[in-house]
């Protein structure tokens, strides 16, 4: 398989060192707007490196980067850039007639008269409004396959096919104990993504209800973690698999709920109060005169690259699925979960934990699709494919996941 990887921040970095130890890696031409970023991450894998390129693409150009696959043959694009970016990567994988993997979802537009109680446009209408295009085109488009969404959708399927016969609400749960040496604020994952997920309108589903959004951080929930990580209290925040595990899982709830802890939940309603959340330019008066610049931007420039942090954290992640349901007339509930410990990804990879156990997924899921366990075409989440293969081979890899009875 040849893989164009556009992004080579922190889970593209990862993402290539995971890849450089699978032998169903043909070739992957590593691509960033920072050209010096793209040669670091290929420079970074020693010997192994003969199999990779770093070359400078700019993601909004669909052109450029359907010329870029075309140029090396590539079989497909994978996306490890923030969401802004998905559609002109998406539109040019398909106008270039290669396959298409990302591990976020195109995004979503506030209802504009009733944010808090309709949904507007949800993550990923734009691309499944492509859905005909990409079955006509004969490729796969799979969307939203990182570990978060991602394994926790693989998680619901492997729960709806193997532990339960009737499911009453699916929870993707998220938390970590993990902490920075030497930062009092300090993101362990992409400022831009996290301001993006918690402050918009959190989706909830309900088969008689259907998509509809909440206010953000409501419905807050203690959920013990395994792992040693224990009690950490979690809140409603906008995320695919919402939006994608309905699709394929017949289930009552769906929700998702992430571990912020309050400190974390101050600074971001302090960054909307103050509108530094927002992505529209605003004029700034700089020594070359006036200048624009996205308010969000800059806070991600004011923070600490998250992919550079690994020897100051300490912790492990967690990412799951609580699934609630009966199997055989019984009552029943799991915790699917998976857990990364920093100091073991930092040693066995040089990759901190959080972008280390989003890189591992898609690599997973290019590996089944090289090899046909996993096929089909048009727009599909993880949740559309058999989960035992994806869970077996993440196994293989070195990083098991865990059951709970709860």
């Amino acid at each position: 398989m040849r893989v164009l990887l556009v992004g080579a921040g922190g889970v593209g970095g990862a993402i290539t060192k995971i890849a450089a130890r699978r032998p169903f890696l043909d070739h992957m031409v590593v691509a960033d707007y920072d050209l010096t970023r793209a040669e670091r991450a290929v420079a970074a894998l020693g010997a192994a490196a003969d199999r990779f390129t770093a070359v400078r693409v700019d993601a909004t150009d669909q052109a450029g980067v359907t010329a870029l696959l075309t140029e090396h043959r590539c079989d497909v694009l994978l996306n490890a850039t923030d969401p802004r970016f998905v559609m002109p990567l998406f539109e040019a994988a398909l106008a270039a007639g290669t396959h298409y993997l990302d591990m976020a979802m195109s995004l979503s537009r506030p209802h504009p008269e009733r944010p808090h109680q309709e949904c507007g446009v949800k993550l990923g209408d734009e691309q499944f409004a492509r859905g005909e295009k990409w079955t006509q085109s004969g490729r796969l488009a799979l969307v939203g396959l990182g570990v978060e969404p991602g394994l926790s959708d693989v998680f619901a399927r492997y729960a709806a096919d193997d532990l339960f016969d009737e499911i009453e609400e699916i929870g993707v749960r998220d938390g970590a104990n993990i902490t920075v040496d030497g930062y009092d604020f300090a993101p362990s994952f992409s400022i831009w993504t996290t301001i993006e997920e918690c402050l918009n309108p959190p989706v909830v589903y309900e088969s008689d209800r259907g998509w509809f959004t909440t206010e953000p951080f409501s419905e807050p929930e203690v959920f013990d973690f395994p792992a040693g990580i224990g009690p950490v209290e979690c809140v409603n925040v906008e995320h695919e698999e919402v939006l994608l595990i309905p699709r394929w899982v017949k289930a009552g709830r769906v929700t998702f709920k992430y571990g912020l802890g309050n400190e974390f939940i101050e600074v971001l309603k302090t960054l909307h109060k103050l509108g530094l959340d927002t992505t529209a330019p605003v004029t700034v008066n700089g020594d070359g005169g006036p200048v624009r610049v996205s308010p969000r931007d800059v806070v991600a420039a004011c923070l600490p690259d998250p992919a550079g942090l690994g020897d100051r954290m300490r912790g492990k992640t967690c990412a799951g699925t609580w699934v609630k349901g009966t199997k055989d007339g019984q009552p029943r509930e799991v915790y699917l979960y998976h857990v990364v410990d920093n100091e073991w990804s930092m040693r066995e990879y040089g990759s901190q934990a959080v972008v280390w156990q989003t890189a591992i997924n898609p690599v997973v899921a290019l590996e089944l699709v090289a090899t046909g366990a996993w096929s089909g075409s048009g727009v599909l989440g993880p949740e559309a494919f058999a989960p035992r293969p994806f869970l077996d081979l993440l196994t293989d890899y070195g990083s098991p996941w865990g059951l709970r009875e709860q």
